[in-house]
């Protein structure tokens, strides 16, 4: 993959995060079972880190910490987006100043001096997308056109990417 590729790869998984602003982010319990959770994605330019607030300690840093491997899975009207990685808890005072907004907030009424303010911070390691700039409703038209001809639908570009 050139270099161009993977740059425009990048800028649609931004456009995707951007349209979405909430992902399913999925951890291992201590079983092993599988646990999702919808965490607003914080405002801030894709650079291959995903940021959400969380309170800390809580059942979700516990299981980050035994195993950090983790899945955001976004959904927007842009598209579909699928993004794995390595989590962790951040209790970095200057980054959460950096991203804190009045709807963090609603989530910790003491403040962002609250001691469980925490970040969770995803580091990217693998993409999956799904991208349409086309509207819905040509998207289901294109669908179900395909079903009457058998022909697969257009409905997109799909791409997977390393970052």
């Amino acid at each position: 993959m050139t270099d161009n590729t993977h740059d425009d790869d990048i800028q649609t998984i931004a456009k995707l995060i951007s349209a979405a602003k909430v992902a399913l982010v999925t951890s291992q319990t201590a079983s092993g079972e599988l646990h999702s959770r919808p965490l607003a994605v914080q405002e801030k330019e894709f650079d291959g880190v995903l940021w959400f607030f969380t309170p800390d300690p809580s059942e979700k840093t516990a299981e980050i910490a035994a195993h950090p491997k983790v899945n955001a899975a976004f959904e927007s009207g842009k598209g579909y987006l699928s993004i794995s990685g390595t989590a962790s808890v951040v209790h970095d005072r200057a980054t959460i100043d950096e991203l804190w907004s009045a709807g963090v907030e609603a989530w910790f009424p003491e403040g962002k001096d609250d001691p469980s303010v925490a970040l969770l911070r995803v580091d990217a390691e693998s993409a999956e997308f799904w991208s349409t700039d086309q509207p819905r409703l040509v998207t289901a038209l294109k669908i179900a056109a395909a079903a009457v001809t058998g022909h697969e639908p257009d409905v997109g570009e799909n791409r997977t990417t390393a970052l």
